[in-house]
């Protein structure tokens, strides 16, 4: 039989749903109430509407409505629809309070036992602030009632807090929930009452700023399936949190048809329900809908029938990404009636456009709410996916249009496959350190007394008249792909300090200190202010390091470098006295390990860093982060000279540890007599704000973690358990013992 379908809606969810469902073979004409000037035969009849939406029914003989947002389902439009025999996607009043009150939502999962945060509902302020005031832990503060995705504060400190509670409730009954970590995504399913199947799971983007910072909105974007929640999981969620809900709503009373949400916080100590909602997810809606390759209009009878077992619900091996476009002033103050240009109704490859809120005024179409547009890429990968929605998104403008232009960046961190899938393989080069050993150990002769493994070469030169047995100590390196970083931001001139404080504290490692440096500068085409830059950075690391910037060589070597990027080395010489080098040969097991803090990520693991936050712009400031992505990671490597000097005029350190490339496992071993090695104590020091970030969006090992990244380490003293309060004493900031040294080889993260 043909259909005629009624969408209830005027946003991009609804969008998409009048698209699937004029796909459908059964469908005959489809309607939309009040809809958008995107979407097909838009009659402009609130959602919320009820009595104007059965009446459209009878005279338009709709035979099937799809209803998209909670205000319908709230004011009980289902059950209007059944009693006037009109089938009906959706559940009744009394199901959907699931969404249409959180204080319902959370006492229902304590009752039926279903993962939640703690909680607690109020009507005035002062009880809640006292429970918050005994909680004594970082809580979220929502309206209990329906707020179009805007009625949820995440305070920062007593304050923001007590200011939240009054502002929600001053509208009604709030509740107030223990604040949950851990990584969010939604889940949704169909369900008939009885069976439950699981849709791609979603990770949709709340927050309107970068890095998922600033007020939460009803969504600035979304992609599926996400990774966080891999299809094992998928299938726990349903067995422990959606098959309950579903069996539970049937023993209450209130049996569940249509579409559930679960919005989820996995946690370490497990998923737990956010939030419920009743309906399709906006903006999830618009990246998962064009994942399924079963028809709606099947599925949604299966629903309608109780036959939801008897269908095999096929979704394309494809990811979406769902960008949203959002007018000035959003959540706000939305500004309205500004005209939007570039829109087409010619057919993109692998892209969809849904309209949010727009409305058709004479031949312009202009903006008239919040949401203004929904731009969809769909590819096998999400950087595809991504890049696809970006292009369309990028032709269509309206004045002050507001996007976020990080959406997926979480997943994009989790997909890096560790430093190897960043392109560099600390194993494969200790290999090629080993094949090349002899080689390079076959040209040294007397004089040369540390060679390759070391942190800088030392050549025997008794003409330093200052010096009983002077020897030189030599260090070339560069910097790697944080030149990357810098060419992205703009900032090049940074990096020229990053280079010469490398090589400073290779030599003094070594109880050298330093005499003059050298520097390479090569590019795909030399930019004279930048190279200006780069040497000026260079000669105030050198002049605070004591030494003379003698000057290099700079390169153009077009087809080499791509245009607008660079590349910097550098060789530095010290002097040190021979007797006094440094690691010592008493080094032996119950030595101490005193780290030294590192001021972000110095010159290595840049290649794992780029990867881990390709998704996220540099001005953005994700938390933890105390000032913008560019800033912490263009921060320059610092040099331990000025920290270190007193120290290093006694004989209280048996040796010291750069912690450079390969971390604190692979720099270590650098220093040991054979038959030694160490145990490091993770956690024995604070870890900076960018490490914490890393290690909660990348999903890397803790191992692997701190064979790419310092780890908030930049430095360690090794000395006798006896000298640690010596050696404290005289390094004039704070400092950790992190490890100690142990009769067995290789190093143990603890």
């Amino acid at each position: 039989m043909s259909r005629r379908v009624l969408v209830v809606g005027s946003g991009g969810r609804e969008h998409a749903l009048a698209w699937s469902a004029r796909k459908s073979p059964l469908v005959e004409e489809v309607f939309t109430a009040p809809g958008n000037a995107g979407t097909p035969h838009a009659v402009g009849i609130a959602a919320d509407d009820v009595s104007g939406l059965i009446d459209l029914c009878e005279h338009e003989r709709i035979d099937l409505v799809l209803i998209g947002p909670e205000v319908s389902l709230a004011a009980g439009l289902v059950d209007a629809l059944n009693v006037a025999g009109i089938a009906a996607f959706g559940p009744t009043r009394a199901a959907a309070e699931l969404e249409w009150s959180k204080s319902f939502t959370r006492r229902f999962c304590e009752r039926h036992a279903i993962p939640s945060p703690m909680f607690a509902a109020f009507t005035t302020a002062q009880p809640a602030i006292e429970w918050i005031d005994a909680f004594g832990r970082a809580v979220v503060v929502k309206a209990a009632g329906l707020a179009a995705g805007k009625g949820v504060i995440v305070p920062e400190g007593r304050t923001a807090t007590v200011d939240a509670v009054r502002t929600l409730v001053a509208s009604g009954e709030i509740v107030v929930e223990e604040r949950l970590d851990g990584e969010e995504v939604s889940l949704m399913a169909f369900s008939d009452g009885r069976t439950v199947i699981a849709m791609p799971p979603a990770q949709d983007h709340k927050r309107i700023g970068e890095g998922d910072t600033g007020p939460n909105t009803g969504g600035m974007g979304a992609y599926a399936p996400t990774p966080a929640c891999p299809s094992e999981l998928v299938k726990q969620l349903v067995v422990d949190i959606l098959q309950p809900t579903i069996d539970a709503m049937r023993a209450e009373g209130r049996p569940y048809v249509g579409v559930l949400y679960a919005g989820l916080m996995l946690t370490a100590n497990g998923p737990k329900v956010l939030e419920f909602n009743c309906r399709f997810g906006d903006p999830e809606a618009q990246a998962i809908l064009p994942l399924l390759q079963t028809d709606l209009i099947d599925v949604v009878d299966a629903c309608l029938r109780g036959r939801l077992n008897h269908i095999d619900i096929v979704w394309r091996d494809e990811i979406a990404c769902a960008v949203v476009a959002a007018a000035p002033g959003y959540p706000d103050s939305p500004a309205v009636g500004a005209t939007i240009r570039g829109l087409s109704d010619e057919e993109r490859p692998a892209t969809l456009l849904f309209h949010g809120a727009t409305r058709a005024q004479g031949t312009d179409v202009v903006t008239s709410g919040g949401r203004v547009l929904s731009c969809v890429g769909v590819a096998t990968d999400l950087v595809d996916a991504r890049a696809r929605a970006y292009r369309l998104l990028n032709t269509i403008e309206f004045p002050g249009k507001q996007v976020r232009r990080d959406i997926g960046w979480r997943a994009l961190a989790r997909t890096t496959g560790g430093y190897v899938g960043a392109g560099v393989d600390i194993d494969a080069g200790n290999r090629a350190v080993s094949l090349m050993t002899a080689a390079v150990e076959g040209t040294h002769g007397p004089a040369v007394l540390r060679g390759i493994g070391a942190f800088g070469g030392v050549f025997d030169m008794a003409a330093l008249s200052s010096y009983q047995e002077p020897v030189l100590v030599a260090s070339t390196d560069g910097v790697g792909t944080k030149v990357m970083v810098a060419t992205e931001a703009g900032r090049p001139g940074g990096v020229g300090a990053d280079i010469v404080n490398h090589c400073v504290n290779d030599v003094l490692v070594q109880r050298a200190r330093p005499l003059f440096f050298l520097d390479y500068i090569a590019s795909a085409r030399l930019d004279p202010d930048h190279v200006a830059a780069i040497v000026i950075s260079m000669a105030g690391a050198c002049r605070a390091a004591g030494c003379a910037l003698l000057g290099g060589e700079t390169a153009e070597m077009p087809g080499v470098y791509h245009e607008g990027h660079f590349d910097i080395a550098g060789t530095l010489v010290g002097v040190a006295e021979k007797q006094r080098l440094l690691p010592r040969d008493d080094i032996r097991a119950g030595d101490v390990l005193v780290g030294l803090a590192s001021n972000g990520a110095h010159t290595n693991g840049y290649s794992l860093l780029r990867r881990v936050f390709a998704g996220l712009p540099l001005d953005a400031q994700p938390a933890p982060l105390e000032r913008p992505l560019g800033d912490t990671l263009l921060e320059p490597h610092r040099s331990y000279l000025p920290v270190l000097a007193n120290l290093l005029d006694t004989e209280l350190v048996k040796a010291l540890v750069h912690i450079t490339g390969g971390g604190l496992p692979e720099n270590l071993p650098r220093v040991l007599p054979a038959g030694c090695g160490a145990v490091i104590h993770v956690g024995s020091w604070p870890v900076p704000p960018l490490f914490r970030l890393v290690t909660a969006v990348s999903a890397l090992s803790i191992e692997e973690l701190h064979r790419t990244l310092n780890m908030g380490v930049g430095m360690v003293v090794v000395c006798a358990a006896g000298d640690i309060d010596a050696v404290q004493e005289l390094i004039d900031e704070a400092t950790w013992v992190i490890g100690e040294i142990t009769e067995q080889p290789g190093v143990v993260l603890a």
